[in-house]
């Protein structure tokens, strides 16, 4: 077995294994992974490369779009789908423009509500174990530096995503 194909293995079980939320920063990961290479394929003049990255997370981020549970997760799934347009046109806009700077607040963005989902993550695996009920887990509010249509405070997946 190659590197590679280690890699993907552990992956596919840390997957299976993940809480919804896990899930979640998971493809966040995937997301900024695919940014990641997107903006040393523009560096190196790999034009496929950079497109095909790109594409891999314009289709991430539908399928997180297509996941959202509108009946349940109310405002924050709405802001959610608000965050998920915007930022699928910004990265057609990288995309055409072929613009490392776009990509790399792309990257900045998603970072900020990746670390946000792993601190749900974390306070909700903290109160499983505790005796008495916590109140809703919300996430660190996103950098107000961010575009005015993205979302301030995403709350816990597991009232917003269809599981």
């Amino acid at each position: 077995m190659n590197e590679t194909n280690a890699a993907f293995a552990y992956q596919q079980a840390s997957a299976r294994s993940a809480t919804p939320v896990g899930q979640v920063v998971a493809l966040y990961d995937t997301i900024l992974r695919d940014f990641r290479r997107a903006n040393e394929a523009q560096a190196t003049g790999q034009v496929e490369k950079r497109v095909f990255e790109l594409n891999h997370a314009l289709a991430v981020i539908g399928h997180l779009r297509g996941v959202l549970d509108h009946e349940r997760g109310g405002e924050a799934a709405k802001r959610m789908e608000r965050f998920y347009e915007v930022t699928h046109g910004m990265v057609l806009q990288a995309s055409v423009a072929a613009d490392r700077e776009s990509v790399n607040k792309l990257i900045e963005l998603y970072s900020s509500l990746r670390q946000a989902w792993q601190v749900c993550e974390k306070q909700i695996a903290a109160s499983a174990g505790s005796a008495l009920p916590t109140p809703p887990v919300v996430p660190p509010a996103v950098k107000a530096s961010q575009p005015a249509a993205q979302p301030e405070e995403p709350v816990a997946a597991r009232s917003n995503w269809r599981g």
